[in-house]
């Protein structure tokens, strides 16, 4: 999968997992994605996709995962967690994508 922010092109890889494959069949996909908590931007679906959360310890920055059942998450920050989350994908090479998604609010285009 590529994730484009900008100018700048990430390519992540798709968990095998249902959820990651609801996901799959949506893109391409162009988001308007808010910033939280300086660590994460996340997007709300209107409909819910499969889920099956666990809490993963540890987020690394590149961890793209769905919140509940139907809120996109793209991690830019590492940190430990207490809250669940279904893996979708991670970001194969994350440096520089904190840059790229900058502090605010941002487009984030995921496609094949």
């Amino acid at each position: 999968m590529k994730i484009t922010v900008g100018t700048a092109v990430f390519t992540a890889t798709l968990h095998d997992n249902e959820t990651a494959r609801a996901f799959k069949k949506m893109l391409p996909l162009t988001l308007n994605m808010k910033d939280l908590n300086s660590n994460e931007k996340y997007h709300r679906f209107p409909d819910s996709l499969p889920a099956k959360d666990a809490n993963p310890g540890k987020i690394q920055a590149g961890d793209v995962m769905l919140y509940g059942s139907n809120t996109l998450v793209l991690f830019y920050e590492s940190f430990s967690t207490s809250y669940r989350y279904t893996r979708i994908a991670e970001v194969d090479d994350p440096i520089g994508l904190t840059a790229a998604l900058g502090s605010g609010d941002v487009s984030v285009t995921f496609g094949l």
